[in-house]
């Protein structure tokens, strides 16, 4: 029996037998034990091809909340900060699991609303990236995804927006187009000459003219992507802390937590979109699933630019209650 189930471990499972397995699992509810028997499997093999169906997007699980859960919570969000909607996560104690919670709220979202002709201003980061990653149905009709900030090497691949525009084409269907330009530069003066490219200056003009805009809130955390990337030395970062400084929308602009623009150096030296910019896409939806996020969630909420928000329901109360406490009090 040993020997049996030893060689069924080397033996490379056939796909029809994975199916097999998960839907016996996961339908009709026979156990792991039983499946290890059935199979000559052993149960931790059983559970790794579990594991591995899920991954493989063979196999996935939502959790339908009641929709009064977050019934109340949006209307809340909506009366104080001006947005359309908020997609609320359950909350995962897994960053990635977190992420990828929030990221299947944006997927659904996006599939329900987009339509053939569809332009979707994309930006970079994780969060953004796990909209991408996601399994499901396609949108209706073909939709283009712009890059709405330029590339990085730092950033990696699979975050850089080229590559999550491509992606995301691919999920939803339609195609992508590239901004050929870095998204940091040294100076504002050799951003504002960028800006008069005209490669540069056609693609951000179509960005323009999005009718969604991806796009992730930044911290400023020893996890945020701008700390991890080195975009800005640590002394940098020290000096926009002291001076307020709590986030930025996607490098765009960094704020304050009353929404603000930050009094730093950093400012000016992202090429992308502004947040006037945002302020004319119809769905800004900004995706921050870390709970280390919400003083940056609160910034950009009010900046008035965000029309849906996707995060967590622990950063959804948070938030509410770091607005009750940095609220300005009303003029006498």
């Amino acid at each position: 029996m040993q020997a049996g189930v030893r060689k069924a471990e080397r033996a490379e499972i056939r796909i029809e037998t994975l199916i097999e397995i998960a839907t016996l699992y996961y339908y009709d509810d026979v156990t792991q034990e039983e499946l290890s028997r059935r199979f000559s499997l052993s149960r931790a093999k059983v559970g790794r091809l579990l594991k591995r169906a899920r991954t493989d997007g063979l196999v996935e699980i939502r959790v339908h909340q009641p929709p009064a859960v977050g019934a109340e919570l949006e209307q809340e969000f909506t009366r104080r900060f001006g947005i359309d909607r908020l997609l609320v996560s359950i909350d995962h104690r897994d960053p990635v699991a977190q992420r990828n919670a929030v990221a299947a709220l944006v997927a659904s979202h996006l599939e329900r609303t987009l339509t053939g002709g569809s332009i979707v201003a994309v930006g970079m980061g994780r969060n953004v990236a796990a909209v991408a990653d996601t399994h499901g149905g396609k949108a209706r009709g073909s939709t283009i995804f712009i890059c709405a900030i330029g590339g990085s090497q730092r950033a990696g691949e699979h975050m850089n927006p080229d590559h999550i525009c491509r992606r995301l084409a691919a999920r939803f269907g339609g195609e992508s187009e590239t901004l050929y330009a870095p998204a940091l530069v040294t100076n504002a003066e050799l951003r504002a000459e960028l800006y008069r490219n005209e490669t540069v200056k056609l693609t951000l003009d179509r960005a323009r003219r999005a009718n969604v805009a991806l796009i992730g809130v930044g911290d400023l955390s020893e996890e945020s992507n701008m700390v991890r990337m080195g975009w800005f030395s640590p002394e940098e970062i020290a000096e926009a802390r002291v001076a307020g400084t709590i986030g930025d929308t996607m490098g765009y602009d960094f704020i304050d937590i009353h929404g603000q623009p930050a009094n730093t150096g950093m400012q000016g030296r992202v090429i992308g979109l502004s947040r006037q910019d945002l302020e004319r896409i119809p769905d800004v939806i900004a995706i921050a699933s870390e709970n280390t996020k919400a003083p940056a969630i609160l910034g950009a909420l009010r900046t008035g630019a965000i029309d849906t928000l996707a995060t967590s329901f622990t950063n959804a109360h948070t938030i509410l209650r770091l607005d009750d406490a940095t609220r300005s009090p009303p003029a006498p």
